[in-house]
């Protein structure tokens, strides 16, 4: 499985979510940082499927707490265009997901990038059964 990770470099430590993503040893997950997670555009978030992403998540920072004032909403307006996008051609809005960090720091974003695997594993083992072969 491939994923790609948008996260805020403000909000999240990179050696930590390097070292929590290494524990997803069987994904291949692909980790790209940005100044604020407002920065993400939907050309960024398409091409991250169009080269093969099975899923997108946009780690961003606390709500109410962006360096940028309004950075992580915006972010999550554009994973909301983008999973209308992907919903209308077939794939399922679920392939896309943001995580507020919280307090609970990388453990907590550690189980919600679990979860989101699963919904998307889950998305395609069904996808496979009821295809018509």
């Amino acid at each position: 499985m491939k994923l790609y990770l948008f996260y805020c470099s403000n909000s999240v430590d990179c050696e930590e979510l390097h070292q929590c993503c290494s524990r997803l040893k069987e994904d291949d997950i692909k980790l790209i940082d940005l100044p604020c997670s407002g920065k993400v555009t939907i050309p960024y978030l398409m091409k991250a499927f169009e080269t093969g992403a099975d899923g997108v998540l946009i780690l961003t920072c606390k709500v109410g707490d962006c360096h940028y004032l309004e950075g992580n909403l915006r972010a999550g307006k554009r994973a909301e265009m983008v999973g209308s996008l992907l919903e209308e051609i077939g794939l399922g809005n679920e392939r896309i997901s943001l995580i507020h960090w919280t307090d609970e720091g990388i453990e907590q974003a550690y189980r919600e990038i679990e979860k989101f695997r699963e919904k998307i594993k889950s998305h395609s083992a069904n996808k496979v059964a009821g295809s018509p072969n």
